[in-house]
């Protein structure tokens, strides 16, 4: 995962994967942190976190 801030925008680039099914079998993640993840990116002098799920319906 890419992430950065240009004009007060945060970016975020994710690799896509093949849909799988989520934890609770009802969509399908194509992209996905797997959790809280910290970035090099800060606001504040505070790192920013990131936790990403991209899904689709099944």
């Amino acid at each position: 995962m890419e992430v950065k801030i240009e004009d007060k925008k945060l970016i975020i680039i994710i690799d896509l994967q093949e849909p799988t099914p989520s934890a609770s079998g009802k969509t399908l993640v194509v992209a996905t942190t797997h959790g809280n993840v910290p970035t090099e990116c800060e606001i504040d002098g505070k790192k920013v976190i990131i936790g990403l799920n991209a899904y689709i319906k099944k």
